[in-house]
C-alpha cells in the first residue's frame, strides 16, 4: 500500500514534475481552522478554496503531494460524471439530475481559472474527444449533446467517419463528439501548482504524515505517528489511498487500478499527424482506452482496468497492443514509462460526499472521472463549511451503498459485470 512508499511512482509525470519543496512530516501538536487529509485534487482543491476564504488550513499527506490518483491519471479534463444524465434522473429524480448537470462544467472552469490566477505551468491544452465504435455509441453521444445544450453548453462538434481525421489519424472509429470546453493537463503539475498557491496564502502542507486515527468531538483531531492536528473542521480526501484509516468510508468503495504508458519522444511532425487538434481522447467502451499527446510530444496511453486494485506486472504488454491497434505505425517505438494508479469506484459510480459528524466531512468515489468533479466537490465542501450548504446537499443526499457480498465478493462480482458489458460491446449490442 501507499503507506509503505516514500516517493512518487516511476511515472512520466513524476519524471517531468515542476520543482517542488521537500515538505516536512508533522511533528508535535498543531491547531488550525480546517485540517484536510490527502493532498490530491480533492484535498488541495478544498484547502485552497478555504484558504482563499481566509481560513487557517493544514493538509496532512501520507506520502507526497499528488502521490495518488491525482498524480497518476490520464490528465483529461472531462466534463460530467461516470453516469449520464438519464441514469441520474431515473435514480434520483429530475431536480437532482438538473442540479448536477448545471454544476457539471464547473470543475473544468475551476481548473482553468486557477491555472490563470496562479500562473501554473501544466501543459494546458483545449478539447476532449469522445470516440464511438458503432451507431449505438453515436446515439448516446447525440443524447449527451442534447443534455449539455439544456445547460447552455453548445460548444461541441459531432463528427462522422469523414470527420475523424480532424482529431485522430486512425481507422478505428465511426464518429464521435468533440467537446471544446474539455481539455488536458499535466495533472501532477496542476496539483503542485495549487499546493504552492495554498502555501502562498498561509496554508501548511505536511508530507510523510499518514493519519493513523481520527478523534471525534467538539474539536476533531487527526493523529499521525509523530503529531496531532486539532481543528474546527476535518475534511477527509484520501480516496483510494485512504487505506483503513476510516473503515466506514473504505467499505463504500472499491479500489480499482488503471494503467498508463508513455512512449519515447515522437516529435512534432509525427504527433501533429497522429492527433492534429492536440485534443485528448477517450473511447465510449465500458472498458475504455484514453490517450493524448504530452507537452514534450510523446503519446500517453491508458486503460487496462484491474478490479482488485493491484498493480499488474505486465503493464506494457497490456497496453502496447491497444496502441498498435490505434496507431499501427508506432510499432517499434519505445515505451519510456509504465505505471499504475488506483481510483475509488462506488457501487453507483457517482461521487460520495457527506459527513461522519457535524464537523467531519469527506469527499471520495469519483469512479474514474475525478479530475473535474474533485475540483468541484472541493469548492462545494468549502462552501458548506462556510454555511452555504445547498449545492453540497445535492451530492450528499444521493444514496451510496456498500458493494453486495462485502469485501470478499465485491471484486469478483464487479469483474463479472465488467465482463458482461465488455461482451456486449464486442457484439455491438
Amino acid at each position: 500500500m501507499a503507506g509503505e512508499e516514500t516517493q512518487h511512482t516511476g511515472s512520466y509525470y513524476a519524471a517531468t514534475a515542476n520543482p517542488a519543496p521537500e515538505r516536512p512530516a508533522l511533528k508535535g501538536d498543531a491547531v488550525c481552522d480546517i485540517c484536510v487529509i490527502g493532498a490530491g485534487f480533492s484535498g488541495i482543491s478544498a484547502a485552497l478554496h478555504l484558504a482563499e476564504k481566509g481560513h487557517k488550513v493544514i493538509v496532512l499527506e501520507a506520502v507526497k503531494v499528488a502521490f495518488g490518483a491525482s498524480g497518476r491519471n490520464g490528465g483529461q479534463i472531462i466534463n460530467g460524471y461516470s453516469r449520464d444524465y438519464d441514469t441520474i434522473k431515473s435514480r434520483y429524480g429530475e431536480d437532482t439530475a438538473r442540479a448536477l448537470l448545471d454544476m457539471s462544467f464547473e470543475g473544468g472552469d475551476i481548473i482553468r481559472a486557477r491555472i490563470e490566477k496562479y500562473g501554473i505551468e501544466c501543459d494546458l491544452k483545449k478539447g476532449s474527444f469522445f470516440a464511438a465504435f458503432n451507431d449505438r455509441q453515436m446515439k448516446d453521444l447525440e443524447r449527451r449533446r442534447e443534455v449539455w445544450a439544456m445547460a447552455g453548453h453548445k460548444d461541441v462538434e459531432m463528427l462522422d467517419k469523414s470527420g475523424i481525421p480532424k482529431v485522430v489519424d486512425t481507422d478505428l472509429y465511426t464518429g464521435g463528439m468533440l467537446d471544446n470546453k474539455g481539455g488536458h493537463i499535466h495533472p501532477m503539475n496542476l496539483v503542485l501548482g495549487q499546493a504552492a498557491a495554498l502555501e502562498s496564502l498561509g496554508g501548511k502542507i505536511y508530507e510523510h504524515s499518514r493519519v493513523a486515527r481520527i478523534e471525534h468531538g467538539a474539536k476533531p483531531a487527526a493523529v499521525t505517528a509523530q503529531g496531532k492536528v486539532t481543528c474546527n473542521h476535518l475534511v477527509i480526501c484520501g480516496n483510494a489511498y485512504l487505506g483503513e484509516t476510516v473503515p466506514e468510508l473504505s467499505a463504500r468503495f472499491m479500489s480499482v487500478s488503471s494503467q498508463i504508458v508513455t512512449t519515447e519522444v515522437l516529435g512534432a511532425e509525427l504527433t501533429d499527424k497522429m492527433m492534429p487538434g492536440d485534443n485528448c481522447l477517450e473511447d465510449c467502451n465500458f472498458l475504455l482506452d484514453y490517450y493524448r499527446i504530452t507537452g514534450d510530444k510523446r503519446l500517453l496511453f491508458g486503460g487496462g482496468v484491474v478490479y482488485s486494485g493491484s498493480t499488474p506486472t505486465d503493464i506494457e504488454n497490456r497496453l502496447v497492443p491497444h496502441i498498435h491497434r490505434t496507431f499501427p505505425h508506432l510499432k517499434g517505438k519505445k515505451i519510456d514509462f509504465a505505471w499504475s494508479g488506483n481510483f475509488a469506484l462506488t457501487l453507483t459510480r457517482m461521487p460520495h460526499i457527506g459527513r461522519l459528524a457535524d464537523n467531519v466531512w469527506f469527499i471520495q468515489g469519483d469512479s474514474g472521472h475525478g479530475v473535474t468533479p474533485c475540483h468541484l466537490l472541493g469548492r462545494l465542501t468549502a462552501e458548506a463549511i462556510d454555511n452555504q450548504q445547498s449545492r453540497w446537499d445535492v451530492f450528499a443526499k444521493m444514496k451510496n451503498y456498500p458493494f453486495p457480498g462485502g469485501r470478499m465478493f465485491r471484486v469478483p462480482l464487479t469483474a463479472m459485470g465488467a465482463w458482461y458489458y465488455g461482451m456486449r460491446e464486442k457484439l455491438g449490442i
